[in-house]
C-alpha cells in the first residue's frame, strides 16, 4: 500500500466497507481507500485473507476492520453493518464489490449455479445496498454507494450469459436507488469494469485461448487493477459531490463494436 499515491483526495476521518476484499479488485479498493485517508471494514468469507489485509493497511498506518460476511445471507448483513458501526462508526462509504460467475453456455447452465450467480451478484449487492441506504437516511448525512458492475451489464460477454444478466441488474439497481435516495444526499453509482487482470484470471490470459482473447481487444492489452483508482476516488469523495445515477464504462474501449 505505501507504494499508491493518492493526490487531491482525502478522506480522512470517513467509514467506507468494501465487499469482496478477500482477492482481486476487492483488496485494491481497499488499500485504495485506506490511502487516502479512511477507516475501511473489509469484508469476505476468507476470514485469513482478511487479517492479512487488515494487518498490511494497518503497518501502512491506516485502519481497518476484517469482517466475515456472506453476502447473500441477509441476517450477516445487518449483523455485519452493526459491527462495523460499533468498531468504527457510521458508514460513509460503500463499495458493493462481492461478485461471482461461472462461465456456462446457456444451455448448460443448472438451476443451483443460477441461484448462485443471482443470489450473490442481484440479490446479495441489493440489500446491502439498502442496509447501508437504511442507515444513512436514518442518519441523516448522506453517504456514497459505489456498486461494481461490468461491462457485461451492456455488452454481451459469450459464455456468461447469467452473469451479464445479473450486472444488468446491477445497472438498473443503481439508477433506481440513486433516484430514490437522491433527496437524502445519498449517491448512488456503478463502475463497469472491463478486462482487468487479477489472480482470479491471470492463468487464463497467459493461455493460448487468454492471449488470443486479448488480441481481438482494440488495444490489444488488459486493465491493471490501478486503472480504477481515479473513477473509485472520484466516486467516494467530494469531487463527486453532484454525481449520481450514473454508470462508468472504464474498459479500454474493449465493449466498442468493430467498425
Amino acid at each position: 500500500m505505501s507504494t499508491i499515491e493518492i493526490a487531491g483526495h482525502n478522506l480522512k476521518g470517513k467509514v467506507a466497507l468494501v465487499t469482496g476484499a478477500t482477492s482481486g479488485l476487492g483488496v485494491r479498493f481497499a488499500r485504495v481507500l485506506a490511502a487516502a485517508g479512511a477507516a475501511v471494514a473489509i469484508a469476505g468469507r476468507r476470514v485469513e485473507r482478511l487479517e492479512e489485509l487488515a494487518k498490511e493497511i494497518e503497518q501502512a498506518g491506516g485502519r481497518a476492520l476484517p469482517v466475515k460476511l456472506d453476502v447473500t445471507d441477509a441476517a450477516a448483513i445487518e449483523k455485519a453493518m452493526d459491527e462495523i458501526e460499533t468498531e468504527l462508526g457510521p458508514l460513509d462509504i460503500l463499495v458493493n464489490n462481492a461478485g461471482m460467475n461461472v462461465q456456462s453456455m446457456a444451455t448448460d447452465v443448472t438451476p443451483e449455479a443460477y441461484d448462485q450467480i443471482m443470489n450473490t451478484n442481484t440479490r446479495g449487492m441489493f440489500f446491502m445496498a439498502t442496509s447501508a441506504g437504511r442507515r444513512m437516511i436514518a442518519r441523516k448525512s448522506g453517504g456514497r454507494i459505489i456498486n461494481i458492475a461490468s461491462i457485461g451489464a451492456h455488452t454481451v460477454l459469450p459464455g456468461l450469459a447469467v452473469y451479464c444478466m445479473s450486472k444488468a441488474a446491477t445497472a438498473m439497481m443503481t439508477r433506481s436507488l440513486a433516484r430514490e435516495w437522491a433527496k437524502h444526499d445519498i449517491n448512488v453509482n456503478a463502475i463497469c469494469p472491463g478486462y482487468i487482470r487479477t489472480e482470479l484470471n491471470s492463468e487464463w490470459f497467459d493461455s493460448a485461448g487468454g492471449q488470443k482473447q486479448i488480441a481481438n481487444f482494440p488495444r490489444k492489452r488488459l486493465g491493471d487493477e490501478d486503472d480504477l483508482d481515479g473513477t473509485l476516488l472520484l466516486l467516494a469523495g467530494d469531487q463527486g459531490r453532484i454525481i449520481t445515477g450514473s454508470l462508468f464504462t472504464v474498459d479500454d474501449g474493449q465493449s466498442l463494436k468493430p467498425a
